[in-house]
Formats: C-alpha cells, structure tokens, sequence
C-alpha cells in the first residue's frame, strides 16, 4: 500500500480483511498505521527503491493511493520491471493532474460537464472575469491537494486568486493556468468506478463536506467528513452515470492509447438537467474512502488485482446493507498551514468499539495521545444500519475524546434543517446484513 494517510489506512485495512492476503505493507505509511501494518521506509516518490522494496518482500500485488505518485509515473515504472501495481499510467493520470486534460477528454467523449475557459495570465483572467458573471469557479489546472478551488461571488476575491496563481505563485507550476468554470448547482455526490480499462465496477455513492467549517463556510479543503451510501444516488441514477460518464470516458482513453486501469473518481453535480462532472480523480477519493470500503463484502483485493491485470472480477464485491459516516479531526488552522502541536486522547479507547473504526492520517505518536502532525490529523468512522445511526455514533464517539487544538465539522450527514456545530477542542473538551450485487456497468 502506497501513501500515508486517511485513505491509505482505510484501504489497508479493507484489503487485510481479505482471505487471499497474507499480509499488507505499507510505504511509508503512519505512526496510526504501524500497530497492525509493517511500515516500509520508502519513499511513494522513489520509484526505484520502491521496486526494490518489492522484489525484496516479493509483494504480490501494489495498491497506489495518492495522486502524485501517479502523476510521476510509479504504476509505469512498476510495470516495467514487472511488479503488478493498481491505478491508472502517467498519461491516463493526466485526467487528475490536468483539469483542462479532463475537460478535453470529456469534451471528445461528450460527458456532461460545465463550460471552462483556459487563462494563462493574469491579463487574460481579470478580463475573462469581467465579461463572467458570479459566483465564479476558479480552478488551478494541475494538482493542488484539494486546495486549489475557489467559488465566489465577491470579484475581489476571485482576483486575489488569480493573483495568488499568476504573481505569488502559490500553487507552483499547477497554477500557471488557471481555469474559470461554469457554475453547477444542484446536490453533490461522489461515485468511484474500479476500472480494468473496458469494463467498471460502481462503488455506493458518497457524499463528502469540502468546506472548512459548518454550514460550508469557510475555504476549500481536502475533505472534512462524508457518508456513504448516498441516497440521491439510486439505481437508475447510477445507470445514467455508468452510460453517460464512466463508459465514454474509458473508451475515449482506450481510443487515444491511454486504457484507464485504476479507480476513476468522478465528482459530481446532480442538477436538473441530470449528473454532470465537476471533477475527475484517479485514485480512491478522501474521505470518502474511508465511507465506501466498510460497505463492501468479499474481496477487494481480488477486484483490485484482476482490475490491474486487465480481466475486471466482476463478482469479486457485493454492497453491504449498512451506511458509514467519517468525521475528519484536523489542526484548529486547517486548511491553513497547520500548527502541528495540538494532541488528541481518546482515539485508542475508539478502537474497542465494534461499530466505530479510527483512520489515522497525519498523526504521531505522543505517549498515551496522538500529536496531530498535518493538517487533517484522523477519522473516526460510525457504523449502523441507517446513515442517521452511523452519524450519530461518529458523534458520540469524537465527544469522548479529548485533547488541545484540534477540531472537527458539526453538521456531517446533519439533516438540512439543522443540527449543526463546529466543534474546537481545547483541553478538556471531551469526556474522558443483507447484500447484493454492486452495480456492473461494463463498457463492452
């Protein structure tokens, strides 16, 4: 398992779950992890000792989590010396790490999506912004952690942005274009296809809170909690996102030489005109992950492994009568740069409980608490039978814990009529089924 946060946990311990896994290694994953995984002291953006690492602990099978490691190329140089790795090459990734890459592809493959303009200075943007109308959708083109999205209605704003992309370079070479996007209301909804290039697996619908703080307020972020199953996305919604979406755009891929083996994300605007995408990714989403992986029963790894070799497992998962809610416990100056030294307590009490699960993400040990290192420090995910009894168990379960600064979103999977608070913990905050099949959706 490749990467060292949320999502990587998650899928971890999903795939040890699995009858036919022996064990999982993780590189370099986490102190949170190191308690039931052997860590690998490798680096996701060292191709070379990568390989190494694997022929010496002859891995049978490479699950690549984050996205840089994809956009560099690993799955590529895995392959090559004949290590089978999961996810998607260099030039497929390109729908993740160029948003104007994924528009143009969507455009050929002829996937609902929203207008974009290209802006490649700052000259160009603040004229294009004049002859836009708010809110504006403002995106930098390449990958900028779930942080390089702004959607405004305050034109000053979206001018700083430009600024920030074009003269302060905050974004790096992501930021050199910039595009400006259709505005797409409506509900949103997450749907992750396991692709081996022709044929795809849907995964439940989730439903992630990118805002910072309650009632999306607040900046842009890479998740702050999300629930799955989503129920705006039923069954005859999912057909129309596996005919018009997910199969056009791997047969747009396939036909430019570029065959999609790996989970395609597609972010999704669910307005009255139908799904639309707001975004594609090319790996498991975060949070949502750590949402979708609990509902799953058989093998994951089965369906990974026979994804990655091109001959998609069609039965390998079936969906779980349950529901899931993640709450993201972040730095109190997340998305800012984060202060790195608040602690949370409590998180191993969490892990007796058979209805809650703890993904950690950036955290290090500190005795008998947990130091949040990063920004978005751990989950902690309720189980139930319904999305409103996994929410409240999330919930229960973060108000015993404790700790200083850190804090968490109120309003996760809260009903629209209320039933939210953002939460900022200081010290002493806290209190010490059935299934079926998954939808097939074969691009054949």
């Amino acid at each position: 398992m490749i990467g060292g946060g949320g999502r990587e946990h998650a899928l971890a311990w999903r795939l040890a779950r699995d009858p036919e896994v022996e064990a999982v290694l993780v590189a370099p994953g986490n102190d949170g992890m190191a308690d039931h995984f052997a860590r690998l002291a490798v680096s996701e953006s060292d191709h070379a000792a990568v390989i190494r690492a694997c022929r010496d602990q002859r891995v049978s099978l490479v699950v690549v989590g984050p996205e840089a490691p994809l956009a560099a190329g690993l799955v590529d140089a895995l392959s090559a010396a004949g290590i089978p790795a999961f996810g998607p090459t260099r030039g497929a990734a390109r729908l993740e790490a160029s948003k104007w890459f994924a528009k143009d592809v969507m455009r050929e493959a002829g996937v609902p999506t929203g207008q974009a303009t290209s802006l490649r200075g700052l000259d160009e943007g603040r004229d294009a912004l004049g002859r836009g109308r708010a809110p504006y959708v403002l995106k930098a083109d390449g990958l900028a952690a779930g942080k390089g999205v702004l959607v405004t209605s305050d034109r000053t704003e979206a001018d700083v942005f430009l600024v920030d992309c074009f003269e302060r370079d905050r974004f790096g070479v992501s930021g050199r274009r910039v595009l400006l996007e259709e505005f797409l209301a409506g509900d949103e909804a997450s749907v992750m296809a396991v692709c081996d290039g022709r044929r795809f697996v849907l995964l439940p619908a989730a439903r992630d809170y990118k805002r910072a703080f309650d009632g999306d307020q607040g900046p842009n972020t890479g998740g702050m909690g999300a629930f799955a199953p989503a129920a705006s996305v039923d069954a005859e919604l999912e057909r129309t996102i596996a005919s018009r979406i997910v199969a056009p755009t791997l047969a747009t891929l396939a036909r430019r030489g570029e065959p999609f083996r790996g989970v395609l994300y597609c972010g999704l605007m669910l307005t009255a005109e139908g799904p639309r995408v707001v975004e594609f990714n090319v790996r498991f989403g975060d949070p949502e992950t750590e949402v979708v992986l609990p509902l799953l029963d058989g093998s994951l790894a089965r369906l990974l492994a026979s994804a990655a070799q091109g001959d998609l497992d069609e039965g390998a998962i079936t969906r779980g009568a349950r529901a899931a809610v993640a709450v993201a416990l972040v730095d109190e100056d997340y998305p800012g740069t984060p202060r790195a030294t608040g602690t949370i307590s409590g998180l191993a009490t969490l892990a007796n409980r058979d209805d809650v699960l703890v993904f950690h993400a950036a955290t290090a040990n500190s005795g008998d608490d947990w130091r949040i290192a990063g920004g978005r420090a751990a989950y902690v995910v309720g189980l139930a039978g319904s999305v409103a009894g996994a929410r409240a168990r999330a919930y229960d379960a973060v108000s015993t814990l404790g700790g200083a600064g850190w804090r968490c979103r109120g309003d996760v999977a809260a009903a629209r009529t209320g039933d939210s608070h953002d939460r900022t913990f200081d010290s002493g905050a806290g209190s010490g089924g059935a299934t079926g099949p998954a939808m097939l959706a074969a691009g054949r």
